[in-house]
């Protein structure tokens, strides 16, 4: 079962692909997508996770600029485009500020609770939406169990507003990060440092390394795209899930 609702938020009106395996309560987990934001390829993904037991929602984050898909709003995101695409699209990654993301998480979580099943819920993201994910759960404390993030890069930088620097705000999270082997934006460094961070805040989580898998490895559409790593990734998501909301 699936459909597309709105979600209303501080800033307007967002567009999100909401699908599950039936008209039963189910937990619920909200999938923030990669760079190129909600399209075919992420409903796909979603209903993956649905089929698992769950309740998933999944929303346009650049509903600022208009409704999903991206592709509407820079053009096509597939094939010999995709690095045209990205360069189209990091305005609209820029404009996602702490700020905004902590507002508009609050709105998507929300929504969620009012479809799924009772308790706190899970939250993964891709590429970009893996950074999203972190903020949401860090800024909405008790509300998120299990976060996830895949082929994320950029959580750690020389920025004072870094990601990896929230993470005591990610208080009882259990977190999973499954980063790509080949990626110039999560280097061991990096991750190291990232490691650090968590430690000295008590999160409980596990990051490991998919080795020989490049940045977006699991979404279908990228020219990166690896099964075996994707399924990998499917394997600790629903292994997070099943431990943090059942």
């Amino acid at each position: 079962m699936h459909e597309t609702v709105e979600i209303e938020t501080p800033d307007g009106v967002a567009n999100a692909y909401l699908t599950r395996p039936d008209g039963e309560p189910h937990p619920g987990v909200l999938f923030i997508p990669d760079a190129f934001g909600l399209r075919p390829a992420i409903e796909q993904m979603a209903d993956r996770v649905a089929a698992g037991g769950y309740v998933v929602l999944a929303p346009n984050v650049f509903y600022r600029a208009g409704r999903a898909p991206v592709e509407e709003l820079v053009g096509p995101v597939g094939g010999e485009n995709r690095a045209g695409a990205f360069q189209a699209v990091l305005p609209l990654i820029k404009e996602l500020t702490p700020e905004r993301i902590a507002a508009d998480g609050g709105a998507y979580l929300g929504y969620l609770e009012q479809v799924a099943a009772p308790g706190p819920v899970g939250v993964t993201g891709y590429c970009m939406g893996g950074r999203l994910a972190w903020r949401i759960a860090a800024t909405h404390p008790g509300r998120v169990a299990a976060l996830a993030a895949f082929h994320t890069a950029g959580l750690v930088s020389d920025d004072p507003g870094s990601t990896h620097l929230t993470a005591a705000g990610l208080g009882p999270v259990e977190a999973y990060f499954g980063f790509a082997d080949e990626d110039t934006g999560a280097t061991p460094e990096q991750i190291a440092e990232l490691r650090q961070a968590l430690d000295a805040a008590g999160v409980r989580y596990t990051a490991e390394v998919f080795e020989g898998a490049h940045h977006g490895y699991a979404v279908p559409d990228a020219p990166a795209y690896d099964q075996a790593a994707s399924e990998r990734q499917f394997r600790e998501l629903f292994a997070l899930l099943q431990r943090r909301v059942g």
